[in-house]
């Protein structure tokens, strides 16, 4: 396979799995969309949510952030207080987007601190509501996603 086309996809894994935990949380990194596939499918270790939302600066665990992660507040306490190993298959993958969400939000404003900022604000993109609020649904995790696509290319409209 090429590498060249392969890089970007190398790039935003990595970035992915850096927000849950990186190396610390993975045996092996995804270098594929096919292996993060198979990681997610097996579930992500409880150590990567755990990571992910030591690491949060702005987001907290409301109900917004519980929705987008498709886990409540006591069972993420459960998670952390009985060393629970793995997260579900839908767990892993809700926190994964919201990762992938963040990573791209990062890359298009500059900073974590302000895509964390913006997944918090009401975006006029979004008819005033926050983008967090949205990925409780597939749907609304379209729309955020097309959000910051248009963001990241200056298209506000």
């Amino acid at each position: 396979m090429n590498q060249v086309a392969q890089s970007p996809d190398v790039a935003r894994l990595a970035a992915v799995a850096r927000l849950l935990g990186g190396t610390a949380t993975f045996r092996k990194m995804p270098r594929s969309p096919l292996e993060a596939h198979e990681i997610l499918l097996n579930g992500l270790p409880s150590k990567a949510l755990l990571h992910f939302v030591d690491n949060l600066v702005f987001l907290r665990w409301d109900d917004s952030f519980a929705r987008a992660i498709g886990m409540s507040h006591r069972t993420y306490q459960r998670h952390t207080a009985e060393n629970i190993r793995q997260l579900s298959p839908e767990q892993s993958g809700r926190a994964w987007k919201l990762a992938e969400i963040l990573a791209k939000a990062t890359a298009v404003f500059g900073s974590k601190d302000e895509a964390e900022q913006w997944l918090e604000r009401p975006a006029i993109g979004l008819d005033q509501r926050k983008p967090i609020d949205l990925l409780a649904t597939p749907a609304g995790v379209e729309l955020v996603e097309e959000l910051l696509a248009r963001l990241e290319y200056g298209v506000y409209a």
